[in-house]
């Protein structure tokens, strides 16, 4: 199992929809944030340490949208996912361009 660290061990949980923006859908420190690591890793949700991005992400009330501030490096965060998970966003042609 990968260990994931952000300062001061802190995780958060996006979701993104592919029509909004993304949304805080869980956040914590210490033992919450080992659960919701655990619980992504249970379900093949690919983790990102990025301890920047969690400190900014970490004000974000639970269930709001993130800031359009934050658009790009979350998007950068979503595509990584998309990567790994070898999936493409619905409507995505690979091939347009």
């Amino acid at each position: 199992m990968k260990k994931v660290i952000n300062p001061p061990d802190i995780a958060i949980a996006l979701k993104y929809d592919g029509q909004s923006a993304p949304s805080v859908t869980a956040k914590g420190r210490g033992d919450i944030a080992a659960e919701i690591i655990a619980l992504a890793l249970e379900n093949d949700i690919p983790l990102e340490n990025n301890p920047e991005l969690v400190t900014l992400l970490s004000s974000i009330p639970l269930g709001d949208s993130i800031p359009e501030a934050l658009y790009i490096a979350v998007a950068e965060v979503i595509a990584f996912a998309y990567l790994l998970s070898e999936k493409v966003p619905e409507g995505f042609n690979k091939n347009q361009g």
